[in-house]
Formats: C-alpha cells, sequence, structure tokens
C-alpha cells in the first residue's frame, strides 16, 4: 500500500517549507489541497508539478473514500492545506482516520503550524497548554468561555480580526481584566506583531489600532492566587 503524507505548509514566508516537504511534494502521485488555487501558487513557486486535486471540509466526506482506494493501490499522497499543518483547525482528522481504520501508514512531517510560535513568543508558561481552536462563533461559545475559568495551564485561541475585541472583552468579563494576554498576529510575515500585558492593556490597544490579518490569542491560566482573591 501507498503512503499518506500529512505536509505542512508556510503559515507566512514562503521560506518556512522544509527540503523534506518540498521532496515529498515532488515524489507522491497526488496532492489534496484545501484550495488548489492557493495552493498551486506554493507548488510553483518550489516548481512542483504534480496533479492536485481539492480535500477540502465540504467534500472531503466525499473524496475520502476514492483517496483511500488509490493508496490502497499502491500511490502515495501528500495532504496540505491553505496555511499550517492539516488537521490543526483544518481539514485533514477525517481522511487520517479513514487511512488508519485502512490500515494505510500514515506519516506527518514536521513544520509550519501557527500556534507554536504565538505561544512560545507569548512570555506565558508553555510547558503546559491547552489548544482551543476557534471559539463557537454563536451557539454555545458563552459555555465554552465559562467552562474554561478553572483552567490552570496556558490556553491557546484562533480569531478572526473582526472579533479580536469582542472574544478579549467576553475574556476579560469572565476571568477578569487582569488576567495576562498576548495577541499574535501575521505571524511570519511582514507586519508579524505580538502585543502583549493584561486584557484590559490589550482591548485598549486594539481599539485604537484596528487589527488586521489572522490571529492567534494566548490567554494566561487561571492560577490559585487569582481564585483566591475573586473568592475574598
Amino acid at each position: 500500500m501507498g503512503i499518506l503524507y500529512i505536509v505542512p505548509t508556510p503559515v507566512g514566508n514562503m521560506e518556512d517549507m522544509t527540503f523534506r516537504a518540498i521532496r515529498i511534494l515532488k515524489e507522491v502521485d497526488l496532492v489534496l489541497a484545501e484550495d488548489t488555487r492557493t495552493s498551486s501558487k506554493l507548488l510553483k513557486h518550489y516548481e512542483i508539478h504534480n496533479q492536485l486535486m481539492s480535500h477540502h471540509k465540504f467534500n472531503e466526506h466525499g473524496t475520502s473514500a476514492s483517496v483511500v482506494a488509490r493508496l490502497q493501490a499502491g500511490e502515495n499522497v501528500a495532504l496540505i492545506s491553505d496555511a499550517g499543518t492539516p488537521g490543526i483547525s483544518d481539514p485533514g482528522f477525517f481522511l487520517v482516520r479513514e487511512a488508519v481504520r485502512a490500515g494505510i501508514e500514515v506519516q506527518c512531517l514536521p513544520g509550519a503550524t501557527a500556534f507554536v510560535p504565538a505561544l512560545v513568543a507569548s512570555g506565558l508558561p508553555c510547558d503546559r497548554f491547552a489548544f482551543e481552536g476557534f471559539l463557537p462563533q454563536k451557539k454555545g461559545r458563552q459555555t465554552k468561555i465559562e467552562s474554561l475559568k478553572g483552567e490552570q495551564r496556558t490556553m491557546i485561541f484562533y480569531e478572526s480580526p473582526y472579533r479580536v475585541v469582542k472574544t478579549l472583552q467576553q475574556f476579560a468579563e469572565a476571568y477578569g481584566g487582569d488576567r495576562q494576554v498576548s495577541v499574535c498576529r501575521e505571524i511570519s510575515k511582514i507586519h508579524e506583531e505580538s502585543v502583549r500585558g493584561s486584557l484590559e492593556e490589550v482591548i485598549a490597544h486594539f481599539k485604537e489600532h484596528e487589527p488586521k490579518g489572522e490571529i492567534v490569542i494566548i490567554l494566561a491560566g487561571n492560577d490559585h492566587k487569582e481564585q483566591s482573591n475573586k473568592q475574598k
């Protein structure tokens, strides 16, 4: 049987591709892409001339069976998303699960992902953390925020620039305005920026400076001191 390769792609700077990722994308029989228009630019940049097939959250249930069949027939397949590592808030989980169930070898290459550099550069504890991805936009959003009140690990969220201030305000209401936070935007791009401070301070900053680009929020966990002070 063939091998399913999960291949991270740059979240910003084109130079963040690894040598191995480029080689795999050149050697496989098929490249699955979240958006073929976006991925074709990446492949063209690295002179990769390979078959591209669309594979995204709206069609993955329909295409995964045929992809698994091709893997079982001996073809090697690479899965990429528009940016970062497939499966992390991107399509990937369903295909990987089906491949594993079929006894197909799955290899995930190490590489670019947005939350790791945002976490490490935040100045907040990164030995233990909870990746929460995108919060629900409407139903269940407040319930989710409330459920994380006692979380002591550093928390990681992805967010749209249009909802950043609203999200930070909801965090401040639930956890207190003095909770420390780092908001990192445009990771690995020309205008990369990390804004650090208390929730109140960072909210004030983004009210004056409209946030743009892709956003990662790194929020400090609830320590025992904070919990004790609230009880008093």
